[in-house]
């Protein structure tokens, strides 16, 4: 699949382009990634607009009105706010946590950074994400942004990723390699 600046040309890549370019050309990155931010976390933390955002059986027109409600709600920014729109009538919400990704990832090379998408069993406080953040800097040499997210599974430790590198010190990795081992 055709890339741009490493980006898969998937249906939500497409979706993060656009609306990249958009924010780039209205000098409105920072203010869009931040709004995304809220997006983003407004959908781990409500049930009810991860049903909207995954439903296929809500009514093009009545998701459209909610999505909007739910922008202001949460005081997006207006190129955000338009964005969701069309995701709504275009019946692409499903797409949103894909271009979420893809949009911050975007932003990250656009200011020369790296970007980390880093799962921990637990949440990170934010010493110890500044802490990651100096570890991941030293180690790539240039700055880091990190997309944190959390997974109870991986029982303790971190799964960080960043571009095809992987970085794997999760206690469910380690009592599953130790267990293989055993086995012989």
């Amino acid at each position: 699949m055709e890339t741009s600046g490493g980006i898969q040309a998937s249906l939500g890549g497409r979706y993060a382009i656009a609306l990249f370019e958009l924010a780039r050309d209205a000098k409105s990155i920072d203010t869009v990634e931040a709004s995304l931010a809220t997006v983003r976390d407004a959908l781990r933390d409500s049930d009810d607009l991860r049903m909207l955002t995954a439903s296929p059986v809500v009514a093009r027109g009545a998701a459209v009105k909610a999505l909007l409600a739910v922008a202001d709600t949460l005081g997006v920014d207006a190129t955000t706010r338009n964005f969701l729109g069309v995701l709504a009538e275009n019946r692409r919400l499903g797409q949103l946590p894909a271009i979420i990704r893809a949009f911050r990832t975007l932003a990250a090379r656009h200011r020369g950074e790296a970007t980390a998408e880093v799962t921990s069993a637990h949440p990170l406080t934010d010493d110890q994400v500044g802490e990651l953040k100096q570890q991941l800097r030293q180690r790539m040499g240039r700055e880091v942004s990190v997309d944190l997210s959390v997974d109870p599974d991986l029982l303790g430790g971190l799964v960080v990723r960043i571009g095809s590198q992987m970085i794997d010190s999760s206690i469910r990795t380690r009592l599953n390699t130790l267990a293989h081992a055993m086995k012989g």
